[in-house]
């Protein structure tokens, strides 16, 4: 029989001992430290210390099972010296950085593989009750930490409803920021940190209402998912708007009683609020309070009936907007489908009125009565860096976080908290300039086309016209990426139009192929990014150029063979040797589609749909609205990022420059004055425009059966928190530039305006800036 003595431990994971130690015959050697008698430890025991350290620490949160494992583990490496000698505490302070590092999230579920996966790592790191770290192996290298960093070279989560999976993946941006800081940065090409994620790769997210805080979807997303979730597609944009509404200060009672009169005082969102705090009213509270004055939010909906009626979580009621005024006045669209703020007056129904299918007698949800509104307006924006908690506090670009969702990893690329102020420093590194400033190179550049129909020859001469214009000799100046958009046919594909079926779709693109060959250095040193339209196929094929499905996906791959094979030949054999600069390519995405560069510093969304008409075709009529010529507010603030102390938020928005320049897009308008009128006019429809859309927080804001959603993708039009830049190709609104609430919102508009048949119009975005110009150029 064989005894283990203190130099032979048995094998066990606890120890980390293989099962025939070598043995040493060194008689210097230290014995070790004795082996832990597990204990049976309850939860309840642990609960403090795991409050103390997880909650007051780390702010986490933990759940149950999350408890209930770690008192197991705990109790069996840790044994009866869990408390007296801080075993503990320090495996549980362990565990909640590694949690922190992988960017689990504010709640600690133990029911996730990934916190499994952390406990089964650590028994190998586990000796005598301590985490201990090999000598040459820190907790930044370890092998725990790269299998759970988001952002390592081998491997990224991907998340799933139930669980985290590691996958292999894309190049560490860590990896790669310190390859900048060692080496020249004309070595490296600002493709390394472009990102393109597609709507149906996005990482799909739903606002708890109950935790506050966003979760991963729990079920599988599917084309034909559960009727369920198209209720909850509504009832996650209300919880958005509503927790958005709620960390605004002009909803927020202050503790402290006011010690001089109510005064106008500015919200974190840069909206004037006098500071007296509103409430909201929720629908089923308006029972039995007739005659009462409210505020309500809930979504503008038609009830069977055929009238208007306002629903939110608790029930609906009909509302009459006969005295209603909007707010601003012209400065946004309201149409059934929008989240919105009514203030108005309750009242019940009359004993006397009937009770036949037109009227309210509070069945399924319904209240009796109606509720008059005296304003509608749009809940206010809120700002991307409010949204993430990130404040600059210093002019040398330093980062201090505060609250907000900071944490959660939006598009799977890493957090704003985790690698933000990283990238950051990479990115004043690669521009070699304060980002305040104008790119002095061409490369720190994007050119977005739009309505570029390829079976048009005057639209292939405008875009030669356009490559011709930044195909140059260096490729320091060329820009590192072209976006087009479609629609690629003026007629929908695949549908008995003029625009033929499969054979003539492949030839568009063909030609294209043969037009993009003539410009090498374009297809070496930049990156094409092509965006489908509601023309393009597959479902071109059924809708016959109607509203598609929202996500849209990327054009088959059976066109664009061609293309590609384009791309493939040009790069073929090019000397890359002793500088670091990527091959050209095309990717082929989805609508709407993400750009993201330098992880979450840049976000720029891309969507192409034909919203403005469709808000004219649904918008609410407003009986007390004064028509005016053109809605334009007296006064335009055109300096970056302003903060007027203005009412009227439209006013709040800053123009391009450029548009100033551009003549009228209203044909028939001749000489100074009416070139002027168009240019007011268009200003206003931009404005109009942009507050519609980044107030919602939606990028489709209208009935399903106006704009059919995927109810599973859903969470890929949502547009918060708000991105650095938007771009709406709206081939039936006017080309512009604006700024609100910070977020850059651009329309290129046709690449070929009806107007000017010999005019190439486009838009040219300096990444550095955060602004886009507009261009111009006949051919």
């Amino acid at each position: 029989m064989h005894f283990y003595t203190d130099q032979d431990p048995p094998s066990s994971s606890v120890f980390g001992t293989p099962v025939h130690p070598v043995r040493t015959h060194n008689a210097d050697t230290k014995p070790t430290k004795p082996p832990i008698l597990s204990i049976l430890l309850p939860p309840a025991s642990l609960r403090q210390l795991a409050f103390r350290t997880f909650t007051k620490k780390h702010n986490l949160t933990l759940t149950s099972p999350a408890l209930q494992a770690l008192a197991t583990f705990v109790g069996t490496h840790c044994g009866s010296m869990w408390r007296e000698e801080g075993l503990a505490e320090r495996v549980l302070d362990e565990v909640a950085k590694i949690w922190k590092r992988i960017d689990g999230g504010v709640i600690v579920d133990g029911e996730n593989s990934v916190f499994n996966s952390i406990l089964k790592n650590l028994e190998d790191k586990m000796v005598a009750g301590r985490v201990e770290f090999p000598p040459n192996l820190d907790r930044q290298n370890s092998p725990l930490s790269r299998a759970g960093d988001p952002l390592s070279r081998s491997s990224t989560l991907v998340r799933q409803p139930s669980k985290l999976t590691i996958t292999d993946s894309q190049t560490s941006l860590w990896t790669m920021a310190d390859d900048t800081e060692t080496d020249p940065d004309e070595r490296h090409d600002l493709r390394r940190w472009l990102q393109i994620v597609g709507a149906f790769k996005q990482p799909r997210f739903v606002y708890n209402a109950t935790r506050k805080h966003f979760e991963h979807a729990t079920s599988y997303a599917s084309s034909l998912p559960d009727p369920s979730q198209k209720t909850l597609l509504f009832r996650n944009r209300f919880n958005l708007v509503h927790q958005r509404l709620l960390r605004n200060e002009s909803f927020q009672t202050s503790t402290i009683p006011p010690t001089r009169k109510s005064s106008l005082s500015r919200s974190p969102s840069n909206t004037l609020t006098a500071q007296q705090a509103y409430k909201l009213t929720p629908i089923a509270n308006l029972l039995g309070r007739s005659g009462s004055s409210h505020l309500l939010l809930g979504l503008l909906t038609i009830a069977p009936t055929g009238t208007l009626a306002l629903s939110d979580l608790t029930g609906s009621i009909a509302i009459d907007i006969r005295t209603a005024r909007p707010v601003p006045e012209n400065g946004a669209w309201f149409t059934p489908g929008m989240i919105v703020l009514v203030d108005g007056t309750y009242e019940e129904e009359s004993q006397a009125a009937g009770l036949g299918l037109g009227s309210n007698g509070g069945v399924g949800g319904t209240l009796g009565g109606s509720f008059v509104a005296f304003s509608i307006g749009g809940p206010p924006c809120e700002r991307r860096e409010v949204t993430l908690g990130v404040n600059f506090s210093n002019a040398e670009g330093d980062t201090s976080s505060g609250g907000g969702f900071g944490w959660i990893d939006f598009l799977g690329l890493g957090s704003e908290k985790a690698c933000g102020p990283t990238m950051r420093k990479v990115e004043e590194r690669m521009l070699g300039r304060s980002l305040t400033r104008s790119s002095e190179t061409g490369r720190a550049k994007m050119v977005v086309l739009g309505e570029v129909t390829l079976d048009s020859t005057k639209t292939l001469q405008a875009l030669k016209k356009v490559l011709q214009t930044y195909d140059v000799g260096h490729s320091a100046d060329i820009p590192m990426t072209v976006i087009l958009i479609g629609n690629f046919v003026q007629n929908a594909i695949l549908a008995g139009s003029d625009s033929g079926g499969s054979i003539e779709y492949k030839e568009y693109f063909d030609a294209l192929a043969s037009l993009l060959s003539e410009f090498p250095n374009l297809l070496r040193s930049s990156t094409f990014v092509f965006v489908p339209g509601n023309n393009d196929p597959w479902a071109s094929a059924f809708s016959a150029g109607a509203a598609t499905v929202l996500p849209k996906a990327c054009i088959p791959e059976l066109y664009t063979s061609r293309l590609k094979k384009t791309f493939a030949t040009v790069n073929a054999g090019v000397d890359r040797i002793g500088i670091e600069q990527l091959s050209g390519e095309a990717v082929w995405t989805t609508n709407p589609a993400r750009i993201a560069l330098f992880g979450p510093v840049h976000e720029i969304v891309v969507f192409r749909d034909d919203i403005s008409s469709r808000l004219r075709r649904n918008a609410l009529v407003f009986h007390s609205q004064e028509p005016t010529d053109n809605g334009l507010p007296d006064r335009i603030d055109t300096r970056p990022n302003a903060r007027d102390a203005d009412v009227d938020e439209v006013n709040r928005m800053d123009v391009d420059q450029a548009i100033e320049d551009t003549m009228s897009h209203v044909p028939g308008l001749k000489g100074e004055h009416a070139s002027g009128s168009a240019l007011a006019s268009d200003t206003a429809t931009a404005r109009k425009l942009v507050k519609t859309i980044l107030d919602q927080g939606y990028l489709s804001p209208f009935p399903i059966s106006k704009r059919p959603v995927h109810w599973d993708y859903a969470t890929a039009l949502e547009i918060y928190p708000l991105p650095t830049s938007l771009v709406i190709v709206d081939p039936d609104a006017p080309a512009f530039a604006v700024t609100y609430e910070g977020c850059h919102v651009m329309n290129p508009a046709r690449l070929v305006p009806e107007e000017r048949r010999r005019v190439a119009r486009w838009i040219e975005y300096d990444i550095g800036a955060k602004r886009g110009h507009i261009k111009e150029a006949a051919f």
